[in-house]
């Protein structure tokens, strides 16, 4: 597999990035017309969300047939230029592969619910209990994991939504057509896979009620996964030297993810986890209120930071995807401190030990969308949850103030290229209404002198230059610090200090104190030595550095101290 670690790749939510033919939908022909403007950003890799045939239940993660490229997002020769002209500009395509459940209008299931005994064991069916499903699982969705097939009396399970069942890597016949896919993509020039909720895939032999909660300590990191996601790598891109493999892994451990992406192990390049996105969560509930905890933020990337580096582990570094409020609006300031916390959150997250993840927007500090009616949704979990929450007493206005932080459609609003009617997106209608957000585009952004496009541009550059950044140690500085993330990265006698301030207020950092602390000397540094700021100076007073909001800056120096 080929290294990551001087590797940024940039995510298109296909849907919402651009739309080529008037339809209000994006477009495979219209990533093609953009390819220039993520050449420019710098970007190695384009993950595209997937664009197989699906009903779009939940927004092409319901995959009805692997091999052909749904009518709505264009057609395979559409993906097949894509690709040519991507790699004309130095760009790679990844594809997004959903493994773990299929749509319930794939061939294999409608062959399955008519009794098809092959197929039928290409999923996981169980009888019910009486009048109760198999077991208690809560859906990620909200409700039963399980949906009755028919009169059969049988049940099947969904993860997900109840369109899309879970699949059985049991079945050995399961897993060689599942490489068979794989093998025909890469035959078609994509250069890596990005493997859905992979973690998932391996359910124990034996399913029982979860009487401590909703089911996932039982199929999460199942029992077999590293061995089918090591027979998956052995069959199909394993065998190829320059692809590029990320996992998401849903509810993960450390552990597991270690397993999952030291390249000794054979598995996949990298890995997502998801526990930094959960510190806004009231007790672990996604869909409540909540200002985000900035020490247990810094306690998770500490802990993942330094326990993945010690044991060989991979991580891929985000804020943003299609599942995840937009970043600048979450831990930021969208409004007074819009460019300055953009930035900063860029930095802080680009110049950790990982491969970065840009997604669709970011690079221009794209914010939430700030509907203010459930008739704007279109999220099917949002949509699930609104009813939910309205069942259990919750008003209106607080339901719908909870859906503008938390629903997963303000990371999918279509991207706001331009100031226009139709933002440059589109000439008609949008599947799903603009975040209402003027004055924040891509053409305003680079019409400015310090846009945070280049600023995304220089931290790529950065990371392609100097190897502090793409493969130095890392060592959180300054733990109980309230306001900031501090962190250095050290390669030989390289020394990198990143200091971020994730609030609107001012505060100090001591280079004296990192100095007895630490051995590494930033004491004499100037403005010269910064690698990159959000601000035009360092406010440096002797060995006091004055931070101001949402400030952020890398400093560097050449020290023989041997390592952080």
């Amino acid at each position: 597999m080929q290294s990551v670690k001087d590797k940024v790749i940039y995510q298109v939510y296909v849907k919402s990035f651009m739309d080529s033919n008037g339809d209000g939908k994006g477009d495979i022909a219209g990533i093609t017309m953009k390819l220039d403007y993520l050449k420019r950003l710098g970007a190695d890799c384009l993950w595209l969300t997937p664009v197989f045939v699906s009903p779009m239940n939940d927004n092409g993660y319901d995959v009805a047939d692997y091999y052909s490229i749904d009518p709505s997002f264009g057609t395979m020769e559409d993906l097949e230029v894509l690709i040519s002209e991507a790699k004309k500009r130095g760009l790679g395509i990844m594809l997004d592969m959903v493994f773990n459940h299929t749509s319930t209008d794939h061939e294999w299931f409608r062959k399955a619910i008519a009794g098809d005994k092959k197929y039928k064991d290409y999923y996981i069916f169980r009888r019910g209990r009486e009048a109760l499903p198999p077991t208690n699982w809560i859906s990620k969705f909200g409700g039963s994991a399980w949906e009755m097939a028919g009169e059969s009396g049988e049940y099947y399970l969904h993860l997900f939504d109840r369109t899309q069942a879970d699949l059985n890597w049991e079945n050995e016949d399961l897993r060689k057509e599942l490489y068979d896919v794989v093998n025909f993509w890469i035959k078609k020039g994509v250069v890596g896979f990005r493997f859905d909720v992979v973690n998932l895939i391996s359910k124990p032999d034996v399913l029982e009620d979860d009487l401590n909660g909703d089911g996932r300590r039982f199929y999460t990191d199942g029992p077999r996964v590293h061995e089918h996601l090591k027979e998956l790598a052995r069959n199909t891109f394993g065998k190829h030297h320059d692809m590029i493999t990320v996992g998401e892994m849903s509810s993960t451990s450390i552990e597991n993810c270690v397993r999952y992406s030291n390249p000794l192990e054979e598995e996949l390049s990298m890995v997502f986890n998801f526990h930094h996105l959960k510190v806004d969560y009231e007790a672990g509930d996604k869909w409540t209120l909540k200002e985000f905890d900035f020490m247990e933020l810094k306690k998770i990337f500490n802990d993942w930071q330094t326990g993945m580096e010690k044991e060989g582990g991979w991580m891929a570094l985000f804020y943003n995807n299609h599942d995840q409020p937009r970043s600048v609006s979450r831990f930021g300031s969208d409004s007074k401190y819009h460019k300055e916390s953009a930035k900063m959150l860029a930095t802080s997250i680009h110049l950790m030990r990982g491969t970065p993840y840009i997604y669709q927007g970011e690079e221009f500090g794209m914010p939430n969308a700030y509907f203010d009616d459930i008739s704007e949704y279109r999220d099917v979990e949002s949509i699930n949850y609104y009813d939910i929450l309205k069942s259990k007493g919750m008003a209106e206005a607080e339901i719908l103030e909870v859906l503008r932080e938390k629903s997963r459609d303000n990371g999918r609003t279509p991207m706001l290229w331009d100031d226009s009617d139709g933002h440059g997106f589109t000439t008609s209608v949008p599947w799903l209404p603009f975040a209402k957000v003027p004055g924040i585009s891509a053409e305003a952004d680079l019409a400015s002198s310090d846009s945070i496009f280049n600023h995304y541009r220089k931290l790529i550059e950065l990371r392609k230059q100097y190897e502090v950044i793409s493969d130095g140690t890392f060592m959180m500085t300054d733990m109980e610090n309230s306001h900031l993330l501090c962190y250095l990265r050290c390669k030989g006698t390289g020394k990198m200090l990143v200091v971020s301030n994730f609030y609107d207020d001012e505060t100090e950092f001591d280079l004296d104190k990192l100095f007895y602390e630490t051995s590494i000397d930033f004491r004499k540094c100037t403005f010269e030595s910064v690698l990159i700021s959000n601000y035009y100076d360092l406010a440096k007073v002797g060995e006091i550095i004055r931070i101001r909001p949402y400030e952020s800056f890398a400093l560097y120096v050449e020290d023989k101290h041997p390592s952080c």
